[in-house]
């Protein structure tokens, strides 16, 4: 198995230098929202371990809320973002990005301060990376290329069954469509790459991190129990006085981010904003980041998150000194649809990561209220999403669903026996 990690670089983005970025940034796209793959800066297109990438500027619209908590506004100042979620360890992929774009970074990142040269690039990216508090990976070990061969099976499949009677027998169709995959992968026109030996230095990293979070826990008991009652009572005092700052996003603002979605059935979604101030909130979302990646990396990782089966990749980021906090996700569907699938299913869940951002709706014990106001909840959202400028995707097209069936299909063939409720089961996923 190949397992999936992330990076995120992040520099300050030089005034003047601003116009001269967004018209690079806009020269990758064929029109707003769909990536060239023809464009000759950044060609994510060409490292085929990469499942998606993103060009985003960081820039707060809503700093001015912090007058609401009498703190000083935030500084205006703008940062470009480089997000990619990837197969195999971050070294690998970063020499992989640097052989197949490294020029067309260094152009892109020189519109920021103390940007890279040629020769520093791969250093340079090192040290302006930003690691995310919390990842979520749909199916860890799912690579890029295993979802396009399983795709292609999946096609080549279908167009065999066509030629199939409408009565023929479940297990008939299983042992015909097995022989038509041997001939065609014999004959090259299939191809089924083996799945790879997971790294023992991950196996091993993964197995220490399962254990050391529930025996920290256990060892902590004691403490937690005891500070159980003064979080809760800290807690009600910041929800009773807290203020909402939600207002509807302007409409600028809403059809600048409503153009660059719903070109493909998956979308992109990406938010910056301030936490709120004073240490209560910021302890509180670190321990949640935890609980989270913990989840995630643990118990989340083959094909939902909590009850949300949309997601491709997610990841929650501290940034400017733990003062605000970075989200961006891949999910299919609509926006609207992804925000209500949360608010029907996990409310909780929202409540309890975003809750600390400034401005949240009124939450009560940290589950209960805030995104059950539902058009507050979006406009607080939506307020503080951002537009990706670029945003690249292998698998246009497929569903994190889609990909699983996929892979049901292929380990279906792959097993020399399968029972007959097996069988029905497997024949109905066509």
């Amino acid at each position: 198995m190949t397992p999936q990690d992330n990076i995120m670089v992040v520099a300050h983005v030089r005034e003047s230098s601003e116009t001269e970025l967004r018209q690079m940034l806009n020269a990758m796209n064929v029109s707003p929202g769909i990536y060239d793959s023809d464009n000759g800066i950044v060609p994510f297109h060409a490292i085929d371990t990469l499942h998606f990438a993103r060009f985003v500027i960081l820039e707060d619209d809503t700093r001015d809320d912090l007058l609401a908590y009498g703190e000083q506004i935030a500084s205006p100042a703008k940062s470009l973002a480089l997000l990619c979620d990837f197969d195999g360890p971050a070294d690998t992929f970063l020499r992989d990005l640097v052989a197949a774009a490294g020029h067309g970074l260094v152009k892109v990142f020189s519109c920021c301060t103390d940007g890279p040269t040629e020769a520093n690039l791969i250093s340079w990216l090192h040290q302006h990376q930003v690691r995310a508090s919390a990842a979520y990976v749909n199916w860890i070990g799912r690579t890029v290329i295993q979802a396009r061969e399983e795709e292609r099976l999946f096609q080549a499949l279908q167009g065999h069954l066509d030629g199939f009677g409408t009565d023929v027998a479940p297990r008939k169709a299983w042992e015909e469509l097995r022989r038509y995959v041997d001939t065609e992968q014999a004959g090259g026109r299939i191809r089924l790459s083996p799945e790879p030996a997971t790294p023992s230095e991950w196996r091993l990293r993964n197995l220490l991190h399962g254990i050391a979070a529930p025996l920290l826990l256990l060892l902590l008991l004691p403490l937690i129990l005891i500070s159980l009652l003064p979080f809760l009572i800290f807690l009600r005092l910041h929800e009773k006085t807290d203020p909402v700052v939600a207002p509807r996003p302007s409409g600028d603002h809403a059809h600048q981010l409503a153009q660059l979605e719903d070109h493909f059935i998956t979308n992109q979604f990406s938010a910056y904003g301030n936490l709120k101030p004073g240490i209560f909130r910021r302890g509180t979302i670190t321990l949640v980041f935890f609980a989270i990646d913990y989840t995630a990396r643990h118990i989340f990782n083959r094909g939902f998150l909590a009850r949300v089966v949309t997601i491709h990749f997610a990841r929650w980021v501290f940034l400017d000194g733990h003062k605000r906090a970075f989200f961006a996700s891949n999910y299919d569907g609509s926006l609207e649809a992804y925000m209500g699938d949360f608010i029907n299913k996990v409310a909780w869940g929202l409540n309890v990561v975003f809750s600390n951002g400034l401005g949240y709706p009124k939450t009560n014990w940290l589950i209960l209220g805030g995104a059950k106001e539902e058009l507050t909840f979006k406009d607080y959202l939506r307020r503080h999403q951002l537009p990706t400028q670029v945003w690249y995707n292998a698998t246009h097209g497929l569903t994190a669903c889609d990909m699983q069936r996929n892979t049901r299909i292929r380990q279906g063939l792959e097993k020399s026996w399968l029972s007959d409720t097996e069988l029905q089961q497997w024949v109905n996923l066509f």
